[in-house]
């Protein structure tokens, strides 16, 4: 160790120094081009995704009822508040790394190593949840093209094998939840994170342009479904609006609310992509609060439309589905959309359903791609500083890309979504997002304390008021998601809960066999962005012509 090591007694809260990290930021000069209509795009395109697409229907039949368009509500102004406080560090630190290097560089060392290991329940667990919601459009819209995919019995319904997690959630008689093996294995789930896996080893070229497109099609099919769904509603199925709590926790009435928005709190955490961006926007101060409440606003009253019709058309019960949009659009009939086609079932196919279905599918790869993509960067990040092993920041010769990190967390995110069923995942996801979210306000509060001389482009309206308004929230969601696991625990199903003290064991086993020891921060290193990788940003942004030996 050099002689500029920090001293044993203060290791697990030794911090980078701000200095040093603004100067990882100032090493590329990043042009201010995007004003707020981009910022809003561009959080539109990252949050519209698996929370609507995959967990709405989850959450409605399991916990809110119609209520969900409340859940919604409960869940944005969360985040909004959680927003603010991205916004301002993301103006003062812009660096790759994001909320782990904004946690490194205010409370610490273990801190930033928690908030990592966090990262990995937001961007890497989300994207074997999204993966399983993509495999359940795939296997719903081939069966629209008459392709049948070999069945297995599951708790008396007939499910597609290859399309089934090896562990589901199985309702019993007594109204709890109890895990079981169901003999399926979500292998379509596996090969659409393997796919995304392979386009991030090789390098992916991506535009402002591209990711406007994107965000067209997935507004367009979710204003379509609304649109054409509202003329199948039928106002009984909203009925009662807030179903009766049944006893168990989280489980309709107003505590089912509120246990739906710590689910669907997953439906949000794409804006901060908003956050990231303070560096490149016109007028930080101004641009990036309203890019962040313009995209959440935008979203929350989509999300409570495509609520609406959705319980509106199906009995909320029944949209226990990783595909509830296409549920309700089969439901709806739609006989006039309907085209011939010779292997389809009925010899027919439906013309908006399978607009939609593709829009999903389309949208929610999109979404597997960026979450994967932000997972390996974060160990990349986490490698070059030392606390990971280096094959996460080993870099290809010719893509220039993490390969063999992304290689890795790829096999670790297909295997989760083959194995862990969806309900468990979107607690799983939101719990760690909940808590990262928490850590990010409370940096805001510690740089408030500490080094009020920080130039601020953009400032938490309310300060730290606002700051304790946030943890406040994620905290009091969290709660909402780990509640349910103690007891599902307490009713002789421990897995929720086996999970997740395993993962933390797995992360702090790690964190003292080999951080401690590697942190190159410890050792006195002056870290600073490796030239032959100007930041883990650009490996995305090339493609295989762009790369000379």
């Amino acid at each position: 160790m050099s002689a500029n090591a920090a001293p044993r007694g203060n290791r697990f809260f030794l911090k980078k120094s701000i200095a040093s990290i603004q100067k990882e930021a100032a090493k590329s000069e990043l042009k201010r081009s995007l004003g707020p209509i981009n910022l809003i795009s561009l959080g539109v395109g990252a949050i519209i995704g698996a929370g609507i697409f995959v967990l709405t229907g989850q959450v409605a039949s399991a916990n809110a009822g119609p209520a969900i368009m409340l859940s919604f509500v409960v869940a944005g102004i969360a985040c909004a508040l959680a927003g603010l406080c991205y916004a301002e560090l993301a103006s003062t630190m812009p660096v790759s790394g994001s909320a782990y290097t904004y946690a490194y560089g205010t409370l610490g060392e273990v801190f930033a190593w928690i908030m990592g290991w966090l990262l990995v329940l937001e961007y890497g667990v989300a994207a074997s949840t999204v993966a399983v919601g993509w495999s359940g459009y795939v296997v719903s819209i081939l069966h629209d093209f008459g392709i049948v995919l070999p069945m297995i019995s599951v708790a008396g319904s007939e499910v597609v094998q290859w399309g089934t997690p090896l562990i589901q959630a199985i309702p019993t008689d007594a109204g709890t939840v109890a895990f079981q093996l169901t003999g399926g294995l979500n292998i379509i789930a596996a090969i659409g994170i393997s796919l995304v896996t392979m386009l991030l080893v090789i390098g992916v070229s991506e535009s402002a342009n591209v990711n406007n497109v994107i965000v067209v099609v997935k507004v367009f099919v979710l204003v379509t479904f609304i649109a054409v769904g509202i003329a199948y509603i039928n106002p009984a199925n909203w009925q009662p609006f807030i179903p009766e709590p049944t006893g168990q926790p989280g489980e309709f009435g107003v505590g089912g609310i509120f246990r739906g928005a710590a689910i669907i709190f997953f439906a949000y955490v794409g804006f901060e992509a908003v956050s990231t961006a303070a560096a490149e926007a016109k007028n930080p101060s101004k641009d990036v609060p309203i890019g962040i409440l313009g995209a959440l606003v935008l979203c929350t009253l989509i999300y409570m439309a495509v609520a609406a019709v959705m319980t509106g058309v199906v009995p909320y019960k029944e949209l226990g589905s990783p595909a509830p949009i296409a549920v309700a659009i089969d439901r709806m009939g739609l006989e006039w959309a309907n085209l011939p086609i010779s292997n389809a079932e009925g010899q027919q196919f439906n013309a908006i359903s399978l607009l939609i279905k593709i829009g999903a599918i389309t949208g929610l790869s999109s979404v597997m791609l960026v979450l994967v993509y932000a997972q390996t960067r974060v160990f990349y990040t986490m490698a070059r500083d030392g606390l990971l092993p280096k094959v996460f920041a080993a870099i290809h010769p010719r893509f220039r890309t993490p390969w063999m990190g992304t290689i890795l967390l790829g096999t670790l995110i297909a295997t989760a979504a083959s194995f862990l069923p969806i309900s468990l995942l979107g607690d799983l996801v939101s719990l760690g997002t909940a808590i990262a979210f928490s850590i990010v306000c409370l940096s805001v509060i510690y740089l408030r304390v500490k080094h009020p001389e920080l130039p601020r482009p953009f400032r938490v309206p309310g300060g730290i008021a606002t700051a304790v308004a946030g943890i406040c929230a994620c905290m009091f969601l969290a709660w909402q998601n780990f509640k349910p696991m103690i007891q599902h625990a307490m009713d002789d199903n421990p897995l929720p809960l086996i999970l997740l003290a395993s993962y933390a064991a797995v992360g702090a086993v790690i964190y003292i066999t080999y951080g401690f020891w590697h942190s190159k921060l410890a050792q006195g290193i002056d870290i600073t962005e490796d030239v032959s990788m100007p930041s883990p940003a650009q490996a995305m942004g090339r493609g295989v012509d762009d790369i000379k030996d």
